[in-house]
């Protein structure tokens, strides 16, 4: 039986030469990065060298990346840091109705603590009106933050606009690119932001680390108090391994990333299901304005749990969850005004550097039979 992945933006695999790099460390260099001696110098050159990699990526400076243990944590740094160190000035937080589990769950717990969190409507699309945003903010607002990209449809929000309001009311601006990394350019200049999150399992490094951009001279309470390590504001001694593999992957990205072949593919795959099922499948999200690796597509009155159920060899997503026989749909098509009969069969197709042509045939091939 062929099994054929098309969960990209779920985690990917890990990159041969990131593992290439990764494993010296295992053994070679067990000093601490911190020590000042023979053992401690050569790891904290790998560290020095990986934070230079993940700054590359993003157009920063190296003293602006913070390695941390995933997506998760930069995000719970980023909100809860910024909160806890100016929350005198203000105590709202803009947001939107589709940010992910890691945004949303720390600033229900910001809540707790009297935070006063706006979350605004996005379009049929998926996509956040900078109108909107700007609307929502108050005197006490002190901080906006607004994922890269949507990582269910894939949608682009316009980062940029929304970076442009936050500084002309000189509000903080944090973006969580953990889907959009690797995929399409980031620039945090260009983006105007002041924070942003990334996670190395999703751009072929592995799980367990992550990074925060923080502009310089923006100041966070840190989470983790101890020794001092990143800056001051994570302690713990580093992951000399994990954060190696991640600088790695960030390198291999810049140099391969934004290649119209993954694009094409994606692109050729939604062309031969609307060849295959016409009518009775739909795109959900951005025709245009999505990652390039993300297709999100219903089958309409269809359920898309039992469409991949039937399918075992394949792995995706899907938007729907079915209890006791009731669909529900996923927050983000809930949110984007999704019909229930068409938001019932949605199915999320992200497709990665593996991926190849004739597994995208082989899928359809194994669709078809389904219906």
């Amino acid at each position: 039986m062929n099994k054929v992945y098309l969960d990209y933006n779920a985690s990917t695999p890990l990159a041969p030469e990131v593992l290439d790099v990764m494993n010296p460390l295992l053994t070679g260099y067990y000093g601490n990065p911190s020590a000042h001696h023979w053992a401690g110098h050569p790891v904290k050159e790998k560290l020095v060298i990986a934070r230079k990699q993940v700054a590359g990526l993003l157009s920063c400076l190296p003293e602006e990346v913070i390695f941390t243990s995933g997506g998760s944590e930069a995000n719970n740094l980023a909100l809860k840091g910024y909160y806890f160190k100016h929350q005198y000035k203000g105590k709202h937080i803009i947001t939107s109705k589709i940010e992910h589990p890691a945004i949303v769950e720390p600033l229900k717990f910001l809540e707790r603590l009297g935070a006063e969190i706006t979350m605004v409507d996005v379009d049929a699309y998926g996509m956040v009106s900078p109108e909107a945003i700007e609307d929502a903010i108050r005197e006490d607002t002190i901080l906006i933050t607004v994922m890269h990209s949507n990582n269910e449809v894939g949608t682009l929000q316009p980062i940029d606009e929304i970076g442009e309001i936050a500084r002309r009311h000189r509000i903080a601006f944090h973006t969580d690119a953990s889907q959009s990394a690797g995929k399409v350019p980031i620039d945090v200049n260009h983006l105007n932001v002041d924070m942003l999150t990334i996670a190395g399992h999703k751009l072929y490094a592995p799980k367990g680390i992550g990074a925060l951009y923080i502009r310089k001279g923006l100041e966070l309470e840190p989470l983790i108090h101890g020794a001092g390590h990143e800056f001051g504001l994570r302690a713990g001694t580093e992951n000399t391994m994990l954060a190696a593999g991640l600088g790695k992957a960030c390198e291999l990205a810049q140099e391969q990333a934004w290649d119209r072949k993954l694009a094409d593919l994606t692109n050729y795959f939604w062309v031969q299901l609307q060849e295959a099922f016409g009518d009775e499948v739909v795109l959900n999200g951005h025709e245009e304005k999505r990652l390039p690796n993300t297709l999100n597509v219903s089958f309409v009155n269809r359920v898309g749990q039992d469409i991949l159920s039937a399918i075992p060899q394949l792995a995706a997503s899907t938007g729907s969850a079915c209890h006791s026989g009731i669909v529900e749909l996923s927050p983000v098509l809930r949110e984007m005004k999704v019909p229930e009969y068409v938001g019932m069969g949605a199915v999320r197709f992200s497709l990665g550097r593996y991926t190849a042509k004739e597994e995208l045939d082989q899928v359809i091939s194994w669709l078809k039979e389904t219906f």
